[in-house]
Formats: structure tokens, sequence, C-alpha cells
């Protein structure tokens, strides 16, 4: 369907079963898997590092990992090692994290562009083999390298993607990553403004916005059962409305049914606030902010994201059967 499709996996599915949808994902053409690191329930490097040592292709990046509880030159010596086991074939996907999670284990996430700059420069020129010395607000190292005495010397080839939602990180994302990996949970609507925000820091770099990757997590509830597929996704959609107002009413969602779900919910809401307020949520609504419903159905949306800017989809698999999603969008 598409030349370029990825999987993305959180923590659904038991690591072995993952380890069977990344490689049949590899088999039916999928350019890369990305593993999410948002909650503390998985940490992204593990399962990446098995996906890597049971595929030959296909690409494995993260989706995201942030720059605040892993120092600048460990992040450069983790992916160092994810080369070392998969070479050319990984990707680093970084991201700013969110509160209140960081706020209580500790993390005080102030001047979270300063920080990202810096941790950004410092990956990239260990990866790149440099000696370095960098003294800056967060990131301070003195005469440091990825002292390598056995196995390549070579600068090694992991581009740094950002996970960029907010303006001034999208602009940041434009002028210093490789890459960008665009959020879900969004209209397609929503990327406009993305990719001016890319553009606008990418001339600041000498760069145009089409030098940047602009991969896009895609949730993705595919069934033959249309009913199914929607209600599927409608959960999540209705929790991401009452968490998330803000970005659900850019993407074209209506306030009135915006203050409906908030009269709802409370936070951390209860399962049965939940129930409620997903009565509330239509199925074009689900299917504003998803690729939700039949193949077809799906297929088209996820065409929506391609033709508002996202280079490749990054499918977020809802469905009880992964491996017809993967059929779905399969290259080959």
């Amino acid at each position: 369907m598409a030349e370029r499709v990825a999987l993305y996996l959180q923590d659904a599915h038991p690591i072995p079963d993952g380890i069977k949808y990344v490689q049949y994902a590899e088999q039916r053409g999928f350019e890369a898997v990305w593993q999410a690191e948002s909650r503390l329930v998985r940490d992204a490097v593990v399962p990446m590092a098995a996906f890597a040592a049971t595929t030959r292709r296909i690409k494995v990046g993260s989706g995201v990992i942030n720059n605040w509880t892993r120092n600048a030159a460990l992040i450069a010596a983790t992916y160092l090692t994810l080369d070392d086991l998969a070479p050319d074939r990984i990707l680093c996907g970084i991201g700013a994290w969110w509160d209140p999670l960081a706020k209580n284990v500790g993390i005080d996430r102030r001047k979270p562009l300063q920080a990202m700059r810096e941790v950004v420069t410092v990956v990239r020129d260990l990866l790149a083999m440099k000696r370095v010395t960098f003294h800056g607000e967060f990131v301070h190292v003195t005469g440091i390298e990825l002292d390598i005495v056995h196995g390549r010397r070579a600068p090694r080839n992991v581009p740094i993607y950002i996970g960029a939602t907010g303006p001034q990180m999208m602009e940041l994302t434009g002028e210093i990553a490789d890459g960008v990996v665009l959020n879900y949970l969004v209209s397609p609507k929503y990327n406009e403004s993305a990719m001016e925000r890319l553009e606008a820091g990418a001339k600041k770099a000498g760069r145009k916005v089409d030098d940047i990757d602009r991969p896009q997590l895609v949730v993705c509830s595919l069934d033959a059962d249309r009913k199914k597929a929607l209600d599927n996704a409608r959960k999540l959609v209705t929790q991401y409305l009452g968490q998330q107002p803000h970005i659900m009413k850019a993407s074209g969602v209506s306030q009135a049914l915006l203050d409906e779900i908030n009269q709802v919910l409370t936070w951390p809401a209860t399962e049965a606030q939940i129930e409620e307020a997903m009565r509330l949520v239509p199925d074009d609504v689900v299917q504003l902010i998803t690729a939700s419903g039949t193949p077809d159905e799906c297929r088209a949306k996820v065409e929506e994201y391609k033709a508002a800017g996202a280079t490749c989809p990054i499918l977020y698999p809802l469905g009880d059967d992964v491996k017809a999603m993967i059929d779905a969008f399969a290259v080959t």
C-alpha cells in the first residue's frame, strides 16, 4: 500500500510476542519498528535489543526515550551498543518527557528546549567518534569519547529523531534533528502547524523541511467488523479528549463535546467514568484522530496523514489481530 510503513509497540504484548510481530512486519516489507517508553512500565532499550537481535533488515527505533534520566554520554554508549548489534539499523528517538511523571520521580523539567539542544549536540558528537568537551546549563562533559578498544571506531549512522508536540520543540527539531516523530491522536489538520514550525527551524540551519524525516505515530484499530474496530479505539480517544483538550480542540474537536466529557471525567478517572464518557464520543470523532474501521477506512486515513506531511506512518495496533493490521499495510 505504501512505500514506507512502520510498526509501533508499547507494552500491550509480551516481548516474545512482540518479537514475532516485528519479524512478521519485516517479512511484509515494513521499514521499522518503534518501541515506546512512556509510563513506568517498559524500558525501550531491552525490547529494541531483542528486536534487533532477531531480525535482519528492519530498522529499530526508540519511540521515545527521554533526555532527563539517562545522561548524554550514557545515551551515546547505549545507541553505540545497539548499533554494534544491528549496524545501520538503529534510530534514536528522544523526547522531553512529561509531567506529572517526571516531577514525581524528582525531575525538574525546566528549560526543556535548552536541555534537549545540549543532549542532542553531545550525543551526536560522541556517535561521530569525536572527543567532546561541552559545558552547558544541563550537560557537562570534559574530554570524553566513546572508548572503543575492540570493534568499529568509525562514526556511527544513528539518526536522531525528536518526539516533538509543542511548536517551540517542533521548531528546535527542524533546526537540530535528523527527523521528528510526530505524535498520535491528532487530526491530519493538526500537522499543518507542525510543518510550519519545522520549516522555520530548518531555515535556521540552512535546510528545508524535506531534509527532515517526518514519521508519524498513528493509532490504528482495524477490523472487518467496523463497530468492533471503532469501539476498540473509543476508550483511548475518550481518555485523551479528557487529558489533552487543548490538542483535541486544535485538531477540530468541538468545545461542546470537550465540556461534556470534562463534566463526567475526573483525574485519575475511574473505569465507570470512562465507560460513561465513551458514550458521548461519536464515531466521526474517533475517526478524526485515529485510523479506525475497516481495512479500507484505515488505509484511507493513513493517506490523509501522509498528505498532511507525514513521511512514514508508524502504526500503533489497537485491535486483537496485529498480523491482520500488518497485512493490510504490507509492502511485500
